[in-house]
């Protein structure tokens, strides 16, 4: 394990405690940590993170084990659907991480982490909306939808790859000063 290694998995950890206390707050703050791994691996030069994926799902569990913590505080089908998918996306965690192949994460999205937030928002901002089978469906469809358009832009195109984040920020500029 390299320094870097150490020092990112730490920086992911810190970023998935808050969702402990605050949990819409915490879980956007986590989200955002995640994704900074792109900043930090091209600000450090630690030693590298060897295989990226392998490094990222494992650090993932953490932050998914608060979600699934705050989730199990939760009552009804949100607390029953969270629980599911978090169980749905371990078996694509493990059955990644026995073959390497990286389509098994588009075969199990991490559908999980969109359900929490959206539960997250409606427990926030409408605490009276009642969940139903059917608005559950629909839900769960809109989070799908999102979720595999994010793992289609990591893992199926691998769009984010040869990108550190410097020169992501700079190309999401570029496209967004194109069109203004």
């Amino acid at each position: 394990m390299t320094l870097e290694q150490i020092v990112i998995g730490l920086i992911r950890i810190a970023g998935s405690l808050p969702v402990l206390r605050w949990t819409l707050a915490g879980a956007i703050v986590a989200i955002l940590v995640d994704f900074s791994d792109l900043f930090w691996m091209g600000f450090l030069d630690l030693g590298g993170l060897g295989n990226y994926q392998a490094f990222d799902k494992w650090i993932d569990i953490v932050y998914m084990l608060a979600f699934l913590w705050v989730a199990n505080r939760w009552s009804g089908i949100e607390r029953t659907v969270a629980i599911g998918l978090f169980g749905f996306r371990m078996i694509g965690f493990i059955t990644f991480e026995l073959t390497g192949a990286r389509p098994i994460l588009l075969a199990f999205p991490n559908i999980f982490e969109f359900w929490f937030v959206f539960v997250a928002i409606r427990l926030h901002y409408w605490p009276n909306y009642e969940m139903n089978r059917s608005r559950v469906i629909k839900w769960l469809i809109v989070c799908t939808i999102f979720k595999l358009g994010q793992e289609w832009v990591l893992h199926g195109g691998r769009y984010l790859d040869s990108f550190t984040f410097f020169e992501a920020v700079t190309a999401i500029w570029n496209f967004v000063s194109f069109w203004s």
